[in-house]
């Protein structure tokens, strides 16, 4: 996909960008400019994060110097809300995968794609911390992302407080839990994963119903974040998964 797809510049383009209800995943200003105040005041309205970097990283995202010192990175899909997603896991009695501040873009592609492939209705991101959905996020997915809802908020645990005062049940994929394997897994089901290095986070982890611990033997300490997804995934829902007929 073509860079100029992803991204728009100039600060009226990116005005009437927000106020057309286009979905932005961030806005990067140069830290020599001074965008609109109209422009800053949609993006709070809008709750579309602004991020200063050097006028060098704007104009490689936008592939010119003529950007006015600013640039919007277009978000491939359309995001749901929360709640939305929360009701149809509840009605087909599913899952869905919470992405605890995972920022490698890889790394959300491959777990996008892997619940996908395991019957997810969607993903909750956070608003913060977070990979944009762009276009290494769109391949690595390789093209999951446009069969499964994606919601995100401004706090994790306050929306999984919301999922289980609807009905709802948290594990979290994190060390130091029960065997996975062991676990009898409740549904409709939120399932948690966190950033390598960080894992789950404490506020997240103290929301959860259930830590659950894909147990290993050799010497490196960690699962990547995309592994340890699709073999918690596997393991939640093998008994959930059609037979392949020999």
């Amino acid at each position: 996909m073509e860079k100029k797809k992803f991204t728009i510049w100039g600060r009226n383009p990116i005005i009437e960008a927000l106020r057309a209800g286009r979905s932005l995943e961030k806005i990067f200003v140069a830290h020599d400019s001074h965008p609109p105040k109209e422009l800053l005041r949609l993006a709070k309205q809008k709750g579309v994060k602004v991020q200063r970097v050097p006028r060098k990283k704007v104009e490689e995202l936008a592939g010119t110097k003529k950007t006015q010192g600013v640039v919007a990175l277009l978000s491939p899909v359309r995001y749901v809300d929360e709640e939305l997603l929360f009701k149809e896991v509840i009605e087909k009695n599913s899952f869905f995968v919470v992405l605890d501040h995972i920022t490698d873009p890889q790394n959300v592609g491959n777990i996008i794609r892997t619940a996908e492939l395991f019957g997810a209705v969607g993903i909750l991101l956070p608003k913060d911390r977070s990979s944009p959905i762009n276009e290494t996020v769109v391949k690595a997915s390789a093209g999951a992302i446009f069969h499964i809802k994606l919601s995100k908020v401004p706090s994790l645990q306050r929306a999984l407080k919301i999922f289980k005062k609807m009905g709802g049940w948290v594990v979290a994929v994190e060390t130091g839990g029960k065997d996975i394997r062991d676990i009898d897994f409740p549904f409709p089901l939120a399932v948690v994963v966190g950033a390598e290095g960080e894992g789950v986070s404490k506020s997240v982890l103290e929301t959860s119903d259930i830590v659950a611990t894909i147990p290993t033997v050799g010497k490196v300490p960690s699962l990547n974040v995309g592994s340890a997804t699709a073999i918690a995934l596997w393991e939640i829902n093998r008994n959930r998964l059609p037979k392949i007929e020999s």
